[in-house]
């Protein structure tokens, strides 16, 4: 019996670097982290993430994050748009800015975003005559995290509509469908995954910022503190058990929205298979 050779060569080696990589950077410190927290008893652990300010934490940080998420959403999904379907003068100059938030440092971000929505800043002195408060709110909280993850949804909705040919719209226009129509029975069941995992990445991601929004958070306990914040003040206070009870949580909501994401379209994609 022939045995086909692997298509690239070296195959084993850059798959036991790839799994040693992943297991040192990325599960290695998951591992650390569920140990830690599991060698609290459950009534201790349960008393850490059950505390005012821990719940007032996460409340701030999903609030913010899903304030984000639905900004990403909407802007993430009509940039893509225009990126692939239109033709203009800076567009490339405009999809090169689409990546500034994964390359600008966090922390600098949040120093910009807290000095053009202080109340004297250049766009917080327009909004507080109209009685709007952005800097050191639950809302400044939301901006920054909507601008540094917002190359998610951009990223993962464009290639999708890059690779959709025009030839099928031209199609269905000819069979007497609608611009509705097109939308909404061609174009979205093909680009939903995309923009669904794009959507969860934002807010993912949004869930663990940290440099962006302590700038303009103001930090205020049980009001205006998110929950990384609050890990880190535990791990300077030596509290340990305490600060990885606080972070499993946020570890155990981006689990759950990526299963819940995976689930969505793995349906998605087996109804549309069936659908025709």
């Amino acid at each position: 019996m022939d045995v086909q050779p692997f298509p690239l060569p070296g195959f084993r080696l850059t798959l036991d670097c790839t799994l040693a990589y992943l297991g040192l950077i990325v599960l290695l410190p998951l591992l650390a982290l569920a140990l830690k927290a599991t060698s609290l008893s459950w009534a201790a652990y349960w008393t850490i993430i059950s505390s005012p300010r821990a719940l007032s934490s996460y409340r701030v940080t999903l609030t913010g994050a899903l304030i984000a998420t639905v900004w990403n959403a909407i802007y993430g999904l009509l940039m893509a748009w225009v990126l692939v379907r239109y033709a203009f003068s800076g567009r490339r100059l405009l999809d090169a800015l689409m990546d500034l938030p994964m390359a600008l440092p966090t922390a600098v971000a949040g120093i910009a975003l807290t000095t053009l929505f202080a109340p004297k800043g250049w766009f917080g002195h327009l909004l507080s005559p109209l009685g709007i408060k952005v800097a050191y709110t639950q809302l400044g909280i939301g901006i920054a995290m909507a601008f540094t993850s917002a190359p998610f949804v951009v990223r993962t909705v464009q290639p999708v509509l890059e690779e959709i040919e025009p030839e099928i719209e031209e199609a269905a226009r000819t069979l007497g469908a609608g611009s509705l129509t097109i939308l909404w029975r061609i174009l979205w069941p093909a680009i939903f995954p995309a923009f669904l995992a794009g959507c969860a990445l934002s807010f993912a991601r949004s869930l663990g910022e940290f440099g962006a929004v302590i700038f303009i958070a103001g930090n205020l306990p049980l009001k205006t503190e998110i929950t990384a914040l609050l890990t880190l003040i535990r791990l300077e206070e030596f509290d340990y058990p305490a600060a990885t009870a606080i972070a499993s949580v946020l570890l155990i909501a981006a689990f759950l929205m990526l299963a819940l994401t995976n689930a969505v379209q793995l349906y998605s994609l087996r109804h549309g298979e069936h659908s025709r």
